[in-house]
C-alpha cells in the first residue's frame, strides 16, 4: 500500500490547466474545489477570473484528473456549469491544493 500523499510509481502523472465558465463565481466554486481535489490528493491551485471565469491547475494520476474533470462538471449545488476547457500545463506544479489570488 502506498501511504497518502505519495505516488504510485505505476501511474501516469499529467498537469492540465482548465477553465471553467458559467455560473461559478459566487457560488462556492472555489472552496468547493480546494476540498475535492485534496480528497483526491491533486496538486494544483484554483482562482477567480476577472471575465467570471475560473481557472485551475490539477495535476497527479490521469486517472484522478478525470474523476476531478468529472466532479467540476457537476461543481457545488449553486455552479451552473456551461463548459469546461482543459490543456496541458507544462509549468512545475508546488506540492498541494490551494486558492490563487484573482486576476
Amino acid at each position: 500500500m502506498i501511504p497518502r500523499g505519495e505516488r504510485n510509481p505505476y501511474h501516469q502523472i499529467s498537469t492540465i490547466k482548465v477553465l471553467i465558465e458559467g455560473r461559478v463565481q459566487g457560488v462556492w466554486f472555489r472552496g468547493w474545489t480546494v476540498e475535492n481535489a485534496r480528497e483526491l490528493d491533486l496538486d494544483g491551485w484554483v482562482q477567480n477570473r476577472r471575465d467570471g471565469t475560473v481557472q485551475a491547475v490539477f495535476s497527479g494520476p490521469d486517472y484522478k484528473i478525470q474523476e476531478m474533470l468529472r466532479r467540476c462538471e457537476e461543481g457545488p449545488p449553486l455552479a451552473d456549469v456551461a463548459a469546461i476547457k482543459a490543456q496541458p500545463h507544462t509549468h512545475d506544479v508546488q506540492r498541494g491544493f490551494r486558492v490563487r489570488r484573482s486576476r
